[in-house]
């Protein structure tokens, strides 16, 4: 399924969302609840990860970078 690209080891917060963002590095931002803003996104690791397409780049469950395979399915646009 998906393999680790990076041992980061980061704590995740209850109330934010982490993704790796387009330079590579993992950031986080304050979630919107209940009619309240969410917060502007802040670098919590710097990784420097060169993507490949056709891969979903996420943090997993221990707080590592990991890459899994996207499936696309469905019909072929003309």
């Amino acid at each position: 399924m998906a393999e680790k690209v990076a041992k980061v080891g980061i704590k995740r917060e209850k109330g934010y969302l982490y993704y790796v963002d387009k330079q590579g590095d993992v950031s986080c931002a304050k979630m919107a609840r209940g009619g309240k803003k969410g917060g502007s996104p802040k670098k919590c690791a710097k990784c420097g990860i060169k993507r490949k397409e056709g891969y979903l780049y996420f943090v997993d469950k221990q707080g590592d970078v990991s890459a899994a395979k996207m499936k696309r399915g469905g019909k072929k646009k003309r």
